[in-house]
């Protein structure tokens, strides 16, 4: 009797045929599910780390000139970190004895907090009353005479981060200084914020100085900062090298042949006169420097070519070796 196979028995027969049979008993790899923690989202990528960086490195340079001009005395700022956390997480490493200010953001309407240690806080105000900024800190609050002195800082803060944020025209003005219990109103516990650490050096004192922004307007300065990293590396033209090369040729540069004379005596000068005859002390043989916008780079002789004067360029000078 003819055996009649079912369809089961047809796949299995053609799997085998064509060597899958094996690769048919392979089960599919179960997926892997991972719980989502939500404080990850909205964290900052490496190339936004960067551009924060760069930003805010330039900015710590130019508060260092700027409070050091002012104060005339030994001041350094240098970026630390740039963190993505929620303000809850940021109340949480705020020491219990520190400076807090706040600093408004027009025209969005958002508030920034400041936190400065008060062991860089207290020789700051030294400095601003005439000391030497050796004040340490006595483990207390400041004064409100204290405040209105260190708010000249605070100010100068706000400036340079101003010019530092300048991409989204925002105006940086300073408040007042906050209290702990106001400070944990000024923001949502929530809400994703903006941290920036900086080492502060105050003669020979040192502290932390914390700028804490909100969401609204550090999610519009990374919109801004990656815009401007897609242009710049959009402008690089694979021919850039070869029209600035042709750019350079049509540019004018200043020359002139010159000799170096090693020295005249003073009574030689006091009896020169028109038609006076000066010798030089330099063999006629010696060549002279041809100077290209003022530096020296051939050695070249005086030579005439039809009514015009010229130069034979003999060979490359040598570099001056460094810190000649």
């Amino acid at each position: 009797m003819e055996k009649v196979l079912n369809q089961a028995e047809i796949d299995a027969m053609v799997r085998k045929a064509r060597g899958g049979e094996t690769a048919g008993k392979k089960e599919a790899a179960p997926a892997v599910i991972t719980v989502w923690d939500v404080r990850q989202a909205g964290q900052i990528g490496r190339e936004q780390v960067q551009s924060i960086s760069t930003l805010h490195e330039g900015f710590a340079r130019n508060l260092t000139h700027a409070v050091g001009a002012y104060l005339r005395i030994e001041f350094a700022a240098a970026l630390v970190s740039a963190e993505h956390l929620t303000y809850g997480e940021v109340l949480q490493r705020v020491p219990e004895v520190s400076y807090l200010a706040s600093c408004k953001l027009s025209p969005v309407g958002a508030t920034a907090l400041l936190q400065l240690d008060l062991a860089v806080a207290f020789p700051l105000i030294d400095v601003l009353l005439g000391g030497k900024g050796s004040s340490s800190a006595p483990g207390r609050q400041l004064t409100e005479i204290e405040e209105q002195i260190l708010e000249t800082v605070m100010r100068i803060i706000c400036r340079e981060l101003q010019t530092a944020w300048q991409v989204l025209s925002l105006e940086f003005e300073f408040e007042s200084r906050r209290q702990p219990e106001q400070v944990q109103r000024l923001m949502p516990s929530e809400e994703k914020t903006l941290s920036l650490a900086f080492d502060i050096t105050v003669a020979e004192s040192r502290g932390t100085l914390n700028l804490v922004f909100p969401a609204v307007v550090s999610n519009a300065l990374l919109r801004k900062l990656a815009a401007g990293w897609v242009r710049t590396k959009m402008r690089a033209r694979p021919d850039s090298e070869q029209r600035l090369r042709e750019r350079l040729m049509a540019c004018p540069f200043n020359l002139d042949l010159a000799i170096k004379i090693p020295g005249v005596p003073l009574p030689e000068l006091m009896n020169l006169s028109r038609g006076s005859l000066l010798a030089l002390r330099y063999p006629v043989e010696k060549p002279a420097g041809l100077r290209v916008s003022g530096c020296e780079m051939f050695v070249a002789r005086v030579g005439k070519r039809g009514w015009l004067r010229s130069a034979q360029v003999l060979e490359r000078c040598r570099p001056e070796p460094e810190g000649k």
